[in-house]
């Protein structure tokens, strides 16, 4: 999993978005009415379920159609392929956990209380949508260069969000260096502690992200 970043690109926590659609994702026809919306979003929705449950290689096309009850040429409408509805699908998850956890981000008290709270509201995510660890796993195999850019985006925007908190004298002054290597270190924290405290079994997150959090002050506080 990437960041979660904010609508700005400020906020970070594991899992994030690369706002455009990948190449196999962007085969399709995107929908021109609201109908075609929401057939798009029981697609992506079925394809959740399909792969979700039952891993890449053992799903099909007609078990994401049978899922989404919609004719086998509607899903060519919007994708031709397999892959294509994967790639799309990582994409749409990292939106959703994005638009789930900016609300949540506001009124932190400085930049690294930001971090904590948008851990806590991501392992809040992912307890309801444990799904998306294995999509985003299989990824690096399905379609490894949408799989890069989903972390490299991610490890960006953190990045670009310690910056600014350094900017601003919330956290020590390392260098630019410093700061690439501490946002892909926070994706790591959060990737792991959403696999032990999201999908194996489910803790306090507002606990996990306070012990998470004290890590973070105590080692980058000027």
């Amino acid at each position: 999993m990437g960041a979660v970043v904010d609508k700005a690109g400020h906020g970070a926590v594991a899992i994030v978005t690369v706002d455009q659609p990948s190449s196999q994702a962007s085969r399709g026809k995107a929908p021109r009415t609201a109908r075609g919306e929401k057939t798009l979003r029981k697609i992506l929705d079925a394809a959740l379920a399909e792969f979700g449950q039952r891993g890449f290689h053992e799903s099909s096309i007609v078990g994401i159609t049978s899922r989404a009850k919609v004719a086998l040429g509607t899903f060519y409408t919007y994708f031709d392929s397999k892959e294509a509805v994967f790639a799309a699908l990582v994409q749409d998850m990292s939106r959703q956990v994005r638009d789930y956890v900016y609300p949540l981000l506001e009124g932190s008290t400085d930049g690294i209380d930001r971090e904590r709270r948008g851990l806590a509201a991501y392992l809040r995510f992912v307890v309801d949508n444990k799904e998306v660890y294995r999509i985003i796993d299989e990824a690096e195999f399905v379609d490894p260069s949408g799989f890069r850019t989903h972390y490299e985006t991610a490890a960006s925007r953190i990045a670009s969000r310690l910056a600014d908190a350094t900017a601003k004298g919330e956290i020590r002054d390392d260098g630019e260096l410093a700061n690439e290597v501490r946002a892909w270190a926070i994706m790591g924290i959060n990737v792991f502690l959403g696999l032990r405290f999201g999908v194996w079994a489910a803790e306090d997150p507002d606990q996990v992200a306070a012990h998470a959090n004290a890590l973070l002050r105590k080692g980058l506080e000027p």
